[in-house]
C-alpha cells in the first residue's frame, strides 16, 4: 500500500441542483464547458493531477502546496470571468478546499483523512470562495500574493478533530480595493493562435501547416505565466474570415498570433504576427525563409518571441521544455504529422497507411517516442476493431518504448491505456489514462480512447464529459457526436441526444466531402440520420458505405445499427448475423450497452446469437 504526503483539492458547484432544475441541457454543457476550458488546463499549468470527476464536482492533487492554492485561485479567477455576461440565477459557482495530508494511493485514486479533510473545507467555502486548513496557510506563508481570514477552529461533518479553517482572500477582477479597475487576468497575458493558412501549391501540404500550429499551441502552453487558447477552441475558426477584434472578444483574449506556412520541397517560408487586439497594434511579425531543417529552431523562435514581447519570465524547466524537440529529424517530423492525420480517420486503410508513415519516421529517428505512441494506437485499433493478429503484448512493448524515450509525453500514456483496456487489464488502464489526461487534458486519443472506456461498460454520464471534450478538441471528429447522441438516448436525454446526432451528420457529411474516397464519415452520417429519424437519408448512405466497403466490419456494424433504430428488425438481424464470424471480441462486447441495438433486444433470433456467443 503506497501513501502520501500531498495537496489535495477538492471542487464543487454551488447550487447544482438548483441550476438542474431550471436548465438542465445547459447547465451540464457550463459545468463541461468550464471544467475542459479552464479548470483541468489550470491544474495542468500548476504541475497537478486530475484525480477524478466526482458528479457535479472534482478532485486534483499536487506535490506543492503553493501550486493547490496558485491554482484554486486561477480557477476562481477565471469563473469569475466568464460569468461576467451570465445572468445571475444561471451562473455556475464553485467552492474549493485545500489541504494538506496523508492519503492512500490506490490504482491512481487516493484516500484517507486528507481527502476526507479537503472534501469538507470544500463544503464550508464561500460561492466562489477558498477554504483551506491551517497546514495549508502556514506553507503557503508569503508566496503568494493573497491574504487570508481566520475563520477559526471549526468542527467538521464526519472528522473527528477540530480544523483551523482560513478563507484564501484574492481581489476577485473588478475588486481591487482602491477602486480602480484591475486589468482581468484573462486580459493581460492571454493569447489565441489562430490556424496558420497553407500557402503552399498543394492542397494536401494542409497536415503540414496545421501540424505546425498545433506545435506552436503546445510549446506555449508549457509556459506558466501564458494563457493560451487550447486547440479545440483555435480550430473553431480555420477557414472562417473574422475580425481580430471579434475574436478577442469572444475568446476574452488579448493578444492573436496568425501566419502563413509555404513548404516546397526542402524550403519553407513560415510568416507570423502577433497583434493586441485590444487596439490592433502589429506589436511582433516576422518571416522565416529557411531549410525544411529548421522548422523547430522556427517554432522555438517564434514562442520565444512571443514571451519577449510580453515580458514573461521563464523557470528553468520551462525553458527546457521549450527547447526540447520531439525530434531533431525533419523528414522523420513530417512523416508523424502525416501519420497522426490518417489515424483519426480511423478506417482500415488509413490506419495502416498511418503505420506506415509512423514506421517511417522511427526508421528516420529511433529515438522518436511519438511515433512509437502513434503505431500503438494504430495497431490497438487494427487489433480491436479488425482482429488483427497483432499481440497485446507487443503492442504493450511499443508503449513502453515510448514512455522510456519521453516519460513525460501524455500520448505514450494514453497509447498504453488504450492497449491495456483492450488486453482486459482496465483497473492498469485507467491508471495510465489518468496520467495522460494529468499531462495533458487537451489530448484529444487520451479523450476520446477514456469515453469509448466508459461507454463500453455502460457509464454514459462519464462518458458524455469525455466525449463533449474529445468533439470540441478536434473539429473534425465525427464519432463522437454520434456516440454521444447514443449516451444520451441511454440516459433518457432524447432532445439533447438528438441534437449530438444532427451535429455529428453535419461533421460526417463535411469529411464525406473533403475525403470521398473514405466510408467512415458515411456509415457515420447514415448513423446519425436513423437517430434524427430521417430514414430515406439514413439508408440511402448505408448503402453508399457498403457498397464502398462491404468487409470493413465498423460498417457492417453500423449498418446493423442503423437498420435497429430504424426499426427495421429482419433487416437488422440478417446483418447481424453474417458480421458475427468476423467480429472482434471487442466489437461483441460493445453490444451490451449500445443504445442503438435496442430495438432488437427483445427479438428471440438475437436473444439466440447473444447465447450462442456466451457459450463460444
Amino acid at each position: 500500500m503506497e501513501r502520501r504526503l500531498t495537496a489535495i483539492l477538492a471542487a464543487d458547484v454551488v447550487g447544482y441542483s438548483r441550476l438542474m432544475g431550471i436548465d438542465e441541457a445547459g447547465t451540464l454543457k457550463a459545468v463541461n464547458r468550464h471544467r475542459v476550458e479552464l479548470i483541468e488546463p489550470a491544474i495542468a499549468r500548476h504541475r497537478g493531477r486530475l484525480v477524478k470527476l466526482l458528479g457535479d464536482g472534482l478532485l486534483a492533487e499536487f506535490g506543492s502546496v503553493v501550486n493547490a492554492v496558485a491554482c484554486a485561485v486561477d480557477i476562481q479567477r477565471g469563473i469569475t470571468l466568464n460569468n461576467e455576461r451570465v445572468p445571475e440565477d444561471r451562473r455556475i459557482r464553485f467552492r474549493i478546499g485545500v489541504n494538506l495530508g496523508d492519503v492512500i494511493v490506490e490504482n491512481g485514486d487516493i484516500f484517507g483523512d486528507g481527502v476526507n479533510v479537503a472534501a469538507r473545507l470544500e463544503a464550508v467555502a464561500e460561492p466562489g470562495g477558498i477554504a483551506v486548513s491551517s497546514s495549508v496557510r502556514d506553507h503557503v506563508g508569503g508566496r503568494l500574493d493573497l491574504g487570508f481570514d481566520d475563520r477559526g477552529q471549526q468542527t467538521l461533518k464526519n472528522i473527528q478533530q477540530q480544523v483551523h479553517v482560513y478563507a484564501v482572500r484574492f481581489d476577485r477582477p473588478g475588486d481591487a480595493s482602491n477602486g480602480a479597475p484591475e486589468t482581468p487576468v484573462n486580459d493581460d497575458r492571454s493569447i489565441v493562435v489562430l490556424p496558420f493558412t497553407n500557402m503552399s501549391d498543394d492542397p494536401d501540404q494542409e497536415y503540414f501547416s496545421d501540424g505546425l500550429t498545433e506545435d506552436i499551441i503546445t510549446d506555449l502552453s508549457k509556459i506558466s505565466g501564458l494563457l493560451v487558447t487550447p486547440r479545440n477552441t483555435t480550430f473553431a475558426y480555420k477557414g472562417r474570415s473574422v475580425k481580430i477584434g471579434q475574436i478577442a472578444r469572444e475568446l476574452s483574449v488579448r493578444y492573436v498570433l496568425q501566419g502563413s506556412v509555404r513548404k516546397s520541397g526542402t524550403r519553407v517560408r513560415i510568416s507570423a504576427q502577433m497583434i493586441d487586439a485590444s487596439n490592433e497594434d502589429h506589436l511582433w511579425a516576422d518571416r522565416y525563409d529557411r531549410d525544411l531543417t529548421d522548422i523547430f529552431a522556427i517554432q522555438d523562435e517564434i514562442a520565444h518571441a512571443i514571451v519577449g514581447q510580453l515580458k514573461i519570465k521563464m523557470r528553468p524547466e520551462e525553458v527546457r521544455a521549450l527547447e526540447s524537440d520531439p525530434t531533431t529529424n525533419v523528414e522523420a517530423y513530417t512523416y508523424y504529422l502525416r501519420g497522426r492525420k490518417f489515424a483519426r480517420s480511423m478506417t482500415m486503410s488509413y490506419l495502416v497507411m498511418a503505420r506506415r508513415m509512423f514506421y517511417k519516421a522511427i526508421e528516420l529517428d529511433p529515438n522518436y517516442a511519438r511515433a512509437y505512441a502513434g503505431i500503438a494506437d494504430c495497431d490497438s485499433a487494427l487489433y480491436i476493431w479488425y482482429a488483427a493478429e497483432l499481440p497485446i503484448g507487443e503492442i504493450l512493448e511499443m508503449t513502453a518504448k515510448a514512455i522510456a524515450l519521453d516519460p513525460e509525453l501524455a500520448e505514450a500514456h494514453a497509447a498504453r491505456a488504450i492497449a491495456l483496456h483492450h488486453g482486459d487489464r482496465d483497473e492498469e488502464a485507467d491508471i495510465c489514462f489518468a496520467r495522460a489526461l494529468a499531462l495533458d487534458p487537451n489530448l484529444f486519443e487520451a479523450n476520446f480512447h477514456f469515453a469509448h472506456r466508459l461507454f463500453k461498460r455502460g457509464e454514459f454520464n462519464d462518458a458524455i464529459v469525455y466525449f463533449e471534450r474529445s468533439a470540441a478538441l478536434y473539429a473534425d471528429d465525427y464519432v463522437s457526436p454520434v456516440l454521444l447522441a447514443a449516451a444520451c438516448r441511454s440516459l433518457g436525454r432524447a432532445g439533447e441526444g438528438r441534437k449530438w446526432a444532427e451535429e455529428g451528420a453535419a461533421r460526417a457529411e463535411r469529411a464525406a466531402e473533403h475525403n470521398p474516397g473514405n466510408s467512415a464519415p458515411i456509415h457515420r452520417a447514415a448513423l446519425a440520420y436513423a437517430q434524427i429519424g430521417d430514414h430515406r437519408r439514413a439508408v440511402s448512405w448505408i448503402n453508399r458505405a457498403l457498397a464502398m466497403d462491404p468487409h470493413d466490419v465498423i460498417t457492417r456494424y453500423n449498418a446493423v445499427c442503423v437498420h435497429a433504430v430504424l426499426g427495421e428488425i429482419d433487416r437488422a438481424i440478417e446483418l447481424l448475423e453474417q458480421l458475427l464470424p468476423n467480429s472482434s471480441s471487442y466489437q461483441i462486447g460493445w453490444f451490451d450497452n449500445d443504445s442503438d441495438l435496442d430495438n432488437i433486444r427483445s427479438d428471440p433470433r438475437f436473444i439466440r446469437l447473444m447465447e450462442a456467443i456466451a457459450q463460444q
